[in-house]
């Protein structure tokens, strides 16, 4: 079929699912497009492979900013799922949904229905939690989320030094309330990673309606008359044109959504006709908005040899694929939590934790010998802002990332931080990690003062790979999509996906990319 009454761009996060919840109508002809491959590999499906895919090309678009001026001029990578299934099938699988003020906040930028009463209805639609609906959790979705299998013995010496220093355990940080530590739920089944490709695609992929197609990267939307009405393509380095009778919807992330449109004529208008692309639609805020959460690792040998560092692989592989038990089913991050500084403007908490019981050096790519343990922290609330631009009118060129980390005016982001690194070094002091703890190898110098931290943060902060809001949602001069994701200014366009999100989620991004999906499938087909 040459014509599709919904075209999907983007098999990730989001588009998995609408490939889903759209094909349900067998009179619906929908087509989902990604540029990246299947999910066959192995390593996608073991929990802890997430640790081998860190250095495999074939899944990631493996981005990287252009040089940030208040990071010593580092140019921070950021991995993105290049799959089906998208960063879902590379990530950590936490499955942590944000904060209901967040939602406050983006229905107060003018977007009515997306506070969190309107929005918990479709967390729990997607979410199987396997410990049982409540007020807070669904049963049944296709998206689903478990307690892990395997914990190693240093996770609960994270918790158990929480504890000790006076902060609150918190068993389900979706619940009640988010602050507190305790084990991440994730994002698996039966001990595998479950991504939005396993929960969303799995048991629909033979739908007559529905075509898939992999290894195809989109050129351009194309729009006549203010309409988009068809994509152009290319796969096996052939061209293709799908026509789209009803709509076109990009999900292809934070990066990848607002690029399209700048190639498809839609976007600045100065940076277009700089690069030879005929203005369709002046929309100045295509590839603004730009932020992401800042993470800081403290990093200390252990005295142990309990740690993820020299893991017997033939043992864990072992386990792994005859039982699906032991530390092959692991995220690798089990522990973490949520509190709030002294920065904490509201009563939302205003930095995360994930624990990692190995050495975690440049994201891990780079080995270190012995055992330690690792410690990120994060700013959930940034105030800081960078942009997207385009490097070229070639579609196969990366567009060019300014995350602008610790850029605000007020310099709250990095005095945040600067207190996020005080906490974790006394959670790592905590008696708990008496028996584990060795020296402080990152930062290396015990220096708790405002100038050694902020050295540090400088020399090695890195993204915890949340990048959102570059085709955010609102009715200002500067919104690119309305309350119902439609492109301002396009007929029959939208944009589902992280990109939307006017503020980030206090935590990770992946269960609100997924709800977003989840309600833009219902604003469509209504």
């Amino acid at each position: 079929m040459a014509t599709f009454d919904y075209i999907i761009v983007g098999a990730g996060s989001a588009g998995c699912v609408l490939a889903n919840r759209l094909s349900a109508n067998p009179a619906h002809r929908v087509l989902l497009l990604e540029a990246g491959p299947r999910d066959w590999h192995p390593f996608i499906h073991m929990p802890a492979g997430l640790a081998k895919l860190v250095s495999k090309k074939g899944v990631n678009w493996d981005y990287h900013t252009e040089p940030e001026a208040a990071l010593d001029q580092r140019r921070l990578w950021w991995p993105r799922g290049k799959v089906l299934g998208g960063s879902s099938s590379i990530n950590a699988m936490c499955y942590i949904r944000g904060n209901p003020l967040d939602y406050a906040d983006w229905a107060a930028a003018g977007n009515p229905g997306w506070n969190w009463e309107a929005v918990l209805p479709y967390f729990k639609r997607a979410e199987n939690n396997e410990r049982g609906g409540d007020a807070w959790h669904g049963v049944g979705g296709p998206f689903n989320v478990a307690d892990l299998r395997y914990t190693n013995r240093l996770s609960h010496a994270f918790v158990a030094a929480a504890e000790e220093i006076g902060l609150a355990r918190n068993p389900d940080f979706n619940g009640r309330d988010q602050q507190g530590f305790g084990f991440y739920q994730v994002s698996q089944k039966g001990g595998q990673r479950w991504s939005t490709a396993s929960g969303y695609l799995d048991g629909v992929r033979r739908r007559p309606n529905l075509s898939i197609v992999t290894g195809a990267l989109v050129h351009r939307v194309q729009i006549e008359n203010g309409r988009a009405v068809a994509v152009e393509y290319q796969r096996h380095g052939q061209k293709h044109r799908a026509d789209a009778a009803g709509e076109i919807i990009l999900c292809g992330g934070a990066i990848n959504s607002p690029q399209l449109l700048m190639l498809s004529g839609v976007g600045p208008a100065a940076q277009l006709r700089q690069h030879g692309i005929a203005v369709g639609i002046d929309l100045p805020g295509v590839g603004q908005n730009l932020h992401d959460h800042l993470d800081a690792c403290l990093v200390y040998r252990c005295t142990q040899p309990i740690t993820y560092d020299k893991t017997n692989e033939i043992l864990a592989g072992l386990q792994y694929f005859l039982f699906k038990q032991g530390p092959g089913t692991s995220n690798i991050a089990e522990a973490g939590g949520f509190a709030r500084t002294l920065m904490a403007p509201d009563s939302r908490p205003d930095v995360q934790y994930h624990f990692v019981p190995a050495i975690l050096d440049d994201h891990g790519r780079h080995r270190v010998a012995g055992y330690g343990f690792t410690l990120h922290s994060c700013h959930l609330q940034p105030r800081s802002r960078g942009h997207l631009e385009l490097a070229s009118a070639d579609p196969a060129v990366k567009a060019k990332l300014f995350g602008n980390y610790l850029s605000d005016a007020e310099d709250f982001d990095r005095r945040t931080l600067v207190e996020a690194v005080r906490l974790s070094r006394r959670l790592l002091h905590a008696g708990a990690f008496d028996a584990f703890r060795g020296a402080e190898m990152f930062p290396g110098d015990n220096d708790d003062s405002d100038t050694a931290i902020s050295t540090f943060l400088r020399r090695r902060c890195e993204t915890v790979y949340h990048p959102v809001g570059t085709c955010r949602m609102g009715n200002d001069p500067l919104a690119v999509v309305d309350a119902d994701l439609r492109v301002h200014g396009v007929a029959a366009l939208r944009v589902v996906d992280a990109s939307v999100m006017p503020k980030i989620t206090s935590g990770n991004t992946n269960a609100p990319t997924v709800m977003i999906a989840e309600k833009a499938s219902e604003l469509i087909l209504r």
